[in-house]
């Protein structure tokens, strides 16, 4: 079974989140959507409630499932026996970001990472950027899933 990973804070999930998602469905037989837990970070959102905007988001989708962990990234593949980890990059300063990552697990495990490109119309689009707009009273319904904008 090709089974992959998708790790993230998704403080709230976005709509390019979804998009790098929905292209890497074709590619595995399973994608585990993965919260990670950072004790030192301050979320806008509930661990409960980014599960559950995930969670809603692709309640049809057989092949999501949505997980929280902690501690290294590697580890928990090893855990739910996932062989792979799905990124997305949006830019030049993503790839030398998830490179550096790419090649730390790489050297800890046999675990690939697989980038994908964002697509033009959501490469603009992160978690950060979307929380300034949500702080400071902006429309970002056309950022985020519907059930993120709901909420």
């Amino acid at each position: 079974m090709r089974r992959a990973i998708f790790p993230g804070s998704f403080d709230p999930i976005t709509n390019g989140h979804v998009d790098i998602i929905q292209r890497a469905l074709p590619l595995f037989d399973e994608i585990v959507i993965s919260i990670g837990i950072n004790s030192n970070k301050n979320y806008m959102f509930s661990l409960e409630k980014r599960k559950s905007f995930i969670e809603k988001t692709f309640e049809n989708e057989p092949k999501i499932t949505v997980k929280t962990y902690e501690g290294l990234t590697v580890n928990f593949c090893e855990r739910i026996k996932a062989s792979f980890i799905l990124r997305g990059l949006r830019n030049p300063a993503d790839f030398e970001f998830e490179k550096a990552i790419a090649h730390t697990n790489r050297s800890l495990s046999n675990i690939e990472t697989i980038f994908l490109l964002t697509s033009t119309g959501t490469s603009f689009i992160s978690s950060s950027i979307v929380r300034e707009v949500i702080q400071n009273h902006g429309d970002y319904s056309h950022l985020v899933p519907e059930f993120v904008s709901n909420s």
